[in-house]
């Protein structure tokens, strides 16, 4: 990885915890539904929803809680109560106000390689809640450009690294999701780390091993600095 001269982060489950709150509230949103629907068919309903408004609403917290009203309308078949609604706008707004959890050794590995390199927030998600976690999280500091994204695919990162002035053989992108942060970077000459979290949602899975030349797993963050030849202090 000499050639390196920018590396780019996800956020989400890179930076801090996050995918767990999706789960903790899609639990109690299943709950709420159960007179209805068993519980895991409820979670079913909820996935599909949030997969079919993709497109329209994105990623994040927000469009799960458009997802959840909407999965509340499809399976109470319109009969459901404004409290039941209500209790779905709350356990989104309960996530928007989470606080911060900084993952184990980031902001080691982020004191170290500053300087070294210029350091880039790449993530996907609603503008206002990552400019928020961002801002709660104290790491702002660390980094050279913030960019959030509405996709990670290949042309969106052609676009950042177009914006960054970097060619893709100096581009190095680090993250939990081989489908989002991995994939894609090796598609257009890029080098990927995959540095997995405990939870993942199923939208972000593949069923493939991934096998790359500038492909690297590694099992924690601070697995990567001996990968760029950095020792931590």
């Amino acid at each position: 990885m000499t050639n390196i001269k920018v590396i780019a982060f996800d956020a989400d489950d890179t930076l801090w915890v996050n995918e767990p709150y999706f789960r903790e509230a899609e639990e109690k949103f299943c709950a709420l539904l159960e007179d209805y629907l068993p519980m895991h068919s409820v979670a079913n309903e909820l996935f599909k929803t949030e997969i079919r408004n993709l497109p329209l609403y994105g990623y994040g917290i927000k469009g799960f809680m458009l997802s959840m009203i909407e999965t509340i309308l499809e399976v109470t078949e319109g009969t459901a109560s404004l409290e039941m609604i209500s209790k779905a706008i709350q356990y989104g707004k309960e996530q928007l106000n989470k606080p911060i959890e900084l993952l184990d050794g980031i902001e080691q590995v982020l004191e170290t390689l500053k300087g070294n390199y210029r350091l880039v927030v790449a993530t996907k998600g609603d503008l206002l809640d990552q400019e928020r976690k961002l801002q709660k999280s104290g790491l702002e500091k660390y980094f050279h450009h913030i960019e959030i994204m509405s996709d990670k695919q290949e042309k969106d990162y052609l676009k950042l690294l177009k914006h960054l002035d970097c060619r893709p053989e100096n581009f190095l992108m680090i993250g939990n999701s081989l489908k989002s942060d991995v994939l894609p970077v090796l598609q257009i000459g890029g080098t990927a780390i995959h540095v997995p979290f405990h939870t993942t949602w199923a939208h972000e899975e593949i069923e493939h091993n991934v096998e790359h030349e500038n492909f690297t797993p590694v099992q924690t963050i601070t697995d990567i600095l001996p990968l760029l030849n950095e020792t931590p202090f």
